[in-house]
Formats: C-alpha cells, structure tokens, sequence
C-alpha cells in the first residue's frame, strides 16, 4: 500500500506525516464528513468506514464500544497508526481480522468467525470505506446468531456503497452458496469447513456491468 508514513507517531514529523498520509493517500479527508455508519444489532455490533481518531471517540461515547475491529489488518499507513493510537488512548481492545473484498478464504472467513464468537461488545467493525468488508462480517454476525442469509445480505447493500456487479459481490455469493447449501440443514461453521468450496466459487462468479466499470476499472476501490 502506498503511505508517507514511515511508521512512528513519535519521531520527528511523524504525527504530521500520519495526518497526511491518511488525509491525502488514503482518502481519510473524506471520511472527515461522512462515516458511513450503520447499526448491526443495537448494543452489539456496529460498522463503519475507518474511523478518524475523533469519529472512534464519538462512537465510543455513543454507544459504549469496548472492542474495535480492523477488517483491513495491519496495513502501516497513517490511518491504521492514528486508529491504534486512539484506540488504546480510548481503553478499548483493538482486533486486526483481516478479510479481502475479494474470494473470501476458508480460513480468513473462519479467523473472523473467532473473532466474532470471542469479542467484548458492543463493538465496531470496519474496512476502508465501510461498503464491502464490513457489511460482510455484519452479514456473518448475524447469521452466527440466528438471523436468516436473506436479512444478513441486506448488510451488504447499495446503501453502504456495495455493488454485486463489482468483484465484491462474491462476497454475496458466498452468502448465497452458503443458503443453497447449508442453511437450514447444518451450522455455518460445519458448511465452511466440510462443504465450502473457494475453487468452484471463484471459477462460477463473474464480476459485470456498470458497478464492475466503475468500482474495479476506475476507482479500483481497496
């Protein structure tokens, strides 16, 4: 990933370097105004784009986080840095959990899984922009807990800025595999560990159309 940031808050210029590395190279001015924040289960689970330190502070206040997780990992640029920082500031626990808006892995998908089962709540889960990552593990939250694919996919929406034309959107075909195959008959781990197949999925899941132009060609989104 391309960063100014050369990893240290606390060398000389280094906050500055963050702030810019954040603001400029990884978009955050933008996230400055708007957070694409949504409510998963009231009091359990939240999602967002990164937050900016001030963001993840206001969202601690208003709903009393304990846990933060980062669906990006480790990524050593500003942004990641400055939400560490904040984090730790803020005495919550920071998780890195991360998962590709690509062809979800059998063992990213079942690391998330731990992390959900194992999380102090109420927490927040995001991405870089909050559309495509983290309404997937909104969507795997709530099916861990009962709730139909059909409402799950809805975390995986328009709304959020997702689009199943684009290469993300085998993020709902996973989804959608795992209706056809497992729900209702077995639990969601026991379809990923026996019955999932990453190979015939991306083999059958083409990304098309105007979404796929737009998110993939042009904006080539993270």
């Amino acid at each position: 990933m391309d960063t100014i940031f050369h990893g240290d808050l606390g060398a000389p210029g280094g906050r500055r370097r963050a702030w810019l590395d954040s603001l400029l190279i990884d978009h955050a001015v933008f996230r400055l105004f708007w957070s694409n924040a949504g409510v998963v289960v009231p009091g359990r689970l939240y999602r967002s784009n990164h937050p900016t330190p001030a963001r993840l502070a206001a969202l601690v206040q208003r709903y009393g986080l304990r846990t933060v997780i980062n669906l990006r990992g480790r990524c050593a640029n500003g942004s990641d840095a400055l939400t560490r920082e904040a984090a730790a500031s803020l005495g919550i626990t920071f998780i890195d959990a991360p998962v590709a808006s690509r062809l979800p892995r059998r063992a990213d998908v079942a690391a998330l899984v731990a992390v959900l089962r194992g999380m102090a709540e109420p927490a927040l889960v995001h991405c870089k922009s909050g559309a495509d990552r983290a309404g997937f593990a909104a969507a795997i939250f709530l099916i861990l807990n009962g709730h139909p694919v059909a409402e799950a996919l809805r975390q995986l929406s328009w709304r959020f800025g997702h689009f199943r034309g684009a290469r993300s959107g085998i993020l709902d075909a996973f989804l959608l595999r795992y209706a056809a195959e497992g729900e209702g008959r077995m639990a969601f781990l026991d379809w990923l560990g026996a019955v999932y197949d990453e190979d015939a999925l991306a083999h059958d899941f083409a990304a098309h159309g105007l979404a796929h132009f737009v998110m993939d060609r042009v904006l080539r989104r993270e």
